[in-house]
């Protein structure tokens, strides 16, 4: 019975350390189970400390200079994580697309808390004026991200529909927003007046 299960050619007394798949033979022994469990075995602490933290520190440097290349021209894979995909590209080309009062809300807070500061002693109201404005200033940068956000959110949905956009979206527009155009990473691919489709 044994001679009639087995293919024409073989005999039932052949191991199975010889044969593999299709009757190919391995042509090296089986590996013994110690020996094989040995070469999987990795310490948990690196004998070389300071050739494995050198490793690391280096890898972990290539990596980085890999990334801040990748925002400095728009290479979309070797970007960090919370920079890729369809619709943080959609957000960016949208927000640098358009004038932001936020962007500019460093430069102008800056310069109205310098005239503030020099005007206090000669001339107090203006010193008080310039503070109203400023706040004014603030007020019409926090109106403009609203409306940026609320004019982008309808777009994103209607282009990528509402299951697919994520969270942390508010933020990430909000923090393009408020940064200066020449100081964003990844940096603007868009020129002002541009509209994503």
């Amino acid at each position: 019975m044994n001679a009639a299960s087995t293919p024409s050619g073989e005999t039932g007394d052949q191991t199975s350390g010889e044969v593999t798949g299709a009757g190919a033979p391995k042509g090296r022994p089986t590996p013994k189970r110690k020996e094989s469990e040995a070469l999987n075995k990795r310490p948990l602490v690196p004998t070389d400390r300071k050739g494995a933290t050198k490793a690391s520190k280096g890898a972990a440097r290539d990596t980085r200079n890999r990334e801040y290349r990748a925002m400095q021209t728009g290479d979309e894979k070797s970007m960090p994580a919370n920079h890729r995909g369809p619709v943080r590209k959609y957000i960016r080309d949208y927000v640098d697309g358009r004038f932001n009062l936020a962007e500019f809300f460093l430069p102008v807070a800056a310069v109205f808390l310098v005239l503030q500061i020099s005007l206090a002693s000669s001339a107090p109201n203006l010193a008080a004026l310039a503070i109203v404005v400023l706040y004014a200033y603030v007020i019409f940068a926090i109106v403009d991200g609203f409306l940026l956000w609320r004019g982008l959110r309808k777009r994103l949905r209607a282009k990528f529909g509402a299951d697919n956009l994520g969270r942390g979206l508010v933020m990430y527009t909000e923090m393009r927003a408020f940064q200066l155009r020449p100081t964003r990473l990844p940096k603007a691919q868009v020129k002002r007046g541009y509209k994503p489709e």
